[in-house]
């Protein structure tokens, strides 16, 4: 029986969740497998990877031939280094201690990049989101500054228009005694 390190997808559509299982060849993608190794979460940002670093060790050592997708996954966790230091250590290259220093040493390096990478993540959301409130305060004062304008011209424009229609009402005013004086001249 052949057996693949693979991934069986759940999830919902368009929101895709992968199990990392050890399983017959033979068997459909989402269908019977031997051993559920860890998860594999892509919608995240980085990708959540969780994987039970011996397990996966012991079924790379038994013969199990991962995927393309798999391997990259088991070589980003450290499990194909692990396996490799296995093999050292089973020709007497190295010592069980040597390997074991070898491999927190990789996997600390690797905990430190993954860190740099969400802190830098957080920083250029954090910046994005600056710099979009102070377009928008930009906007809102232009805005605010158009409105003070086009409110000035307004009662600049109702100004003449106002003493125009003073003008208009004084000279009425003139017009009606000396209307009234002619009606009571008339009527006499």
């Amino acid at each position: 029986m052949s057996v693949k390190i693979r991934l069986q997808r759940h999830g919902k559509k368009g929101k895709p969740f992968y199990w990392v299982v050890a399983a017959d060849a033979r068997s459909k993608r989402d269908g019977k497998y031997l051993e559920k190794i860890g998860t594999y979460n892509p919608n995240t940002n980085p990708a959540t990877i969780d994987l039970n670093l011996d397990s996966a060790v012991k079924w790379l050592h038994n013969g199990a031939q991962p995927t393309d997708t798999a391997r990259a996954i088991l070589s980003y966790k450290g499990a194909l280094l692990k396996h490799h230091l296995d093999g050292g250590i089973r020709k007497g290259a190295l010592t069980q201690e040597q390997a074991d220093a070898k491999l927190s040493a990789w996997l600390d390096a690797k905990a430190g990049k993954v860190d740099a990478k969400k802190d830098g993540l957080t920083k250029a959301q954090a910046d994005a989101k600056a710099k979009a409130f102070k377009a928008e305060q930009e906007v809102n004062a232009k805005r605010l500054a158009a409105a003070a304008q086009a409110e000035a011209d307004a009662i600049a424009a109702a100004t003449p228009a106002v003493e125009e229609e003073v003008a208009e009402v004084e000279e009425s005013t003139e017009e009606a005694p000396a209307a009234e004086e002619n009606n009571e001249t008339t009527e006499a």
